[in-house]
């Protein structure tokens, strides 16, 4: 029980370290991309911007409004980053929980339930921006829930197991028979993620920043790792996923080429119409994954039944 304790203490602060210096790539990535140069003025070049972020906002004063329901206000910042660590407990790593028989569902789980923080901070507030970002985001969520979960069936399908760390084994191939699926799995992870051209759960035109209005200080600090833990540990979920190799090395690298993708979508494509993101699901995603799904069933069967 101590030595998982420990893991988990380890791993979820290497964790929020990873966190920290991915907002710096990430700032400096964008800024090169618009000919500008990005955090570069604490010492060198810009190294501990993270640090220094972290530290005004965990030292300034939280801002609450007088209408605010305070026992959900203060719970959802706490809930999300709860969520997100946990989520990030299970990606695969050596010192991980992946062993469990069923870590692949209870990561899909953990990941849903992020929703439930999101309602929570929205709702709290009594602010009409705030509700709209939140209705936005939960059926966002919910509509991107439905191919994320198919796409996920078929891998485990094709694994023959329930645990991440059959996708380590000599016999995961999915990449290899599913290659329709990856490209409708990096857009569905883009919106699960609230990533551009999907960003549209924080609104800064419409909604005047979206659920997390009125958030400041350590409460917003907690929101926002909570977020980037959530899209780094689903990174690292997708190249466990539909890995064709056992070496951690090339999974490491695949993370690194997916985080690399996603930088240059967010600097190449504008935010698209939220009724155009919903479309994209129930249109055009959902009956082209239902599709494979049927497909890819009867002949996994047919050929394992053959065999």
């Amino acid at each position: 029980m101590y030595r998982a304790l420990i893991r988990t203490i380890i791993l979820s602060v290497a964790i929020l370290i990873t966190i920290a210096f991915f907002t710096l790539v990430e700032r400096k990535f964008l800024a090169y991309r618009h000919l500008r140069k990005g955090p570069n003025k604490p010492s060198l070049i810009g190294l501990p911007q993270p640090i220094a972020d972290a530290i005004k906002l965990f030292i300034k004063e939280q801002i609450k409004p007088n209408i605010t329901n305070q026992v959900p206000f203060y719970i959802a910042p706490i809930l999300a980053l709860f969520l997100a660590l946990t989520l990030a407990n299970l990606i695969p790593s050596p010192i991980s929980i992946t062993g469990s028989e069923f870590s692949a569902p209870l990561f899909s789980a953990i990941a849903r339930l992020n929703v439930y923080a999101t309602l929570s901070a929205g709702w709290a507030r009594n602010s009409k921006y705030a509700l709209l970002g939140t209705v936005r985001a939960m059926a966002q969520t919910i509509s991107y829930e439905v191919g994320i979960s198919l796409c996920i069936l078929i891998v485990l399908v094709t694994l023959r197991s329930l645990s991440l760390n059959a996708t380590y084994s000599e016999n995961s191939w999915p990449a290899l028979i599913i290659p329709l699926l990856i490209p409708i799995w990096v857009a569905t992870i883009l919106a699960e993620t609230n990533r551009t051209p999907y960003d549209l759960v924080e609104g800064e035109s419409e909604l005047v920043s979206g659920f997390n209005i009125e958030y400041s200080a350590g409460p917003f600090a907690m929101i926002f790792i909570a977020e980037y833990t959530r899209i780094i540990a689903i990174r690292i979920f997708t190249s466990a996923l539909f890995s064709t190799s056992i070496s951690r090395v090339l999974l490491i690298l695949k993370t690194l080429f997916i985080t690399t993708l996603f930088l240059w979508v967010r600097t190449t494509l504008p935010r698209i119409r939220y009724d155009n993101l919903i479309y994209l699901i129930w249109i055009s995603f959902l009956p082209v994954t239902l599709g494979l799904s049927i497909i890819y069933f009867s002949l996994f069967f047919l050929l394992r039944n053959s065999l």
